[in-house]
């Protein structure tokens, strides 16, 4: 029976994608052999273009030989297949500007309400990290939050600012959600993934169980869930301040104590508590006795075993224990 406790605070080559230069032919100077259809080998095989201004001729060996056209300048065939030195390109896929934006994929509009800035930075993270890309603070105040892409030449851009001075609500004033920067800008290793951001994702994780995942479950949680990668310390760092946002902090428990001594003592007749303090009143220790365990001891042998543990926590301390054993042992 327990009695009393004591507490111390890029670009296919040569459209070449079967890795050869069998659509090619068997020599690449016999360019107008390609007339022919090539072999079906997957959905990006192309026909490569045709060179139409030269003629192949035999010499004494019998060896094949390529020579203009009558009336035509000598051509390079790679020259010709790759569009270099012609005003009109050749027939070869290429990436142009415009292939290089993409949308964050969020849900965001200009005119979406948060009820604080807190809020709102904290969906822009999440987006961060969901999308790779990375943000920096251009302006922030009380009032104002304005963030654009690390890139310079990138246009996505948020403006946002409180509905009225008086409010906590941030309304979204501009928003452009496309990215225009380089897809190689797009980092899995950001500045947006914050142990604060990392710690309010993985929360619901230990929300009704006894330990929940450990730095390395965070690990894998922030990869797969929000493609971030984060170090272990940061992740350790993530699953405490998770921690705090389900139990709250050492810090609120020691300000609960005297209130929930006090609900104990009125729920429970006959209960003990006892809390001291030093002079800049800091937590010493606490005593407390059930008043139930108190009136058992006159039934218990007399005999009281005394317990202890070393406590794991921030601020440390021991835990002693009080037991006693009745007369069915």
């Amino acid at each position: 029976m327990e009695i009393c406790a004591y507490e111390k605070s890029g670009q296919e080559s040569l459209d070449d994608t079967d890795g050869s230069h069998d659509g090619f032919c068997d020599n690449y100077l016999d360019v107008d052999y390609c007339d022919s259809e090539p072999t079906d080998v997957g959905s990006s095989r192309q026909t490569l273009p045709v060179v139409q201004n030269v003629e192949h001729t035999s010499n004494d060996n019998g060896a094949s030989a390529t020579q203009p056209a009558e009336g035509n300048p000598p051509v390079d065939p790679l020259l010709q297949l790759t569009g270099a030195g012609s005003d009109k390109p050749a027939n070869v896929p290429t990436i142009e500007a415009s292939d290089s934006t993409f949308s964050d994929g969020s849900d965001l509009h200009e005119g979406k309400y948060f009820n604080t800035k807190k809020d709102l930075k904290r969906k822009l993270s999440d987006i961060a990290m969901k999308g790779n890309f990375e943000f920096w603070t251009r302006k922030s105040n009380r009032s104002l939050w304005v963030i654009e892409c690390i890139d310079p030449n990138c246009s996505w851009r948020l403006r946002a600012s409180k509905i009225v001075p008086e409010s906590t609500k941030f309304v979204i004033r501009k928003y452009v959600g496309v990215h225009s920067c380089s897809l190689l800008n797009r980092n899995a290793n950001h500045r947006q993934a914050t142990y604060v951001v990392i710690g309010e994702q993985v929360a619901p994780q230990y929300f009704g169980v006894e330990k929940g995942p450990g730095p390395k479950g965070v690990q894998t949680f922030a990869r797969t869930e929000l493609g971030a990668q984060i170090s272990y310390y940061k992740a350790w760092r993530g699953r405490k301040h998770a921690h705090t946002l389900i139990r709250g902090s050492p810090e609120q428990s020691f300000h609960m104590l005297p209130s929930y001594f006090h609900m104990l003592e009125k729920l429970n007749p006959g209960t003990v508590t006892r809390i001291d303090v030093d002079g800049e009143s800091r937590f010493k220790y606490l005593f407390l006795a059930f008043g139930v365990a108190i009136r058992g001891f006159r039934y218990m042998r007399k005999v009281v075993e005394i317990d202890g543990t070393f406590l794991k926590g921030q601020y440390q301390g021991v835990l002693l224990v009080a037991t006693a054993q009745d007369g069915n042992g």
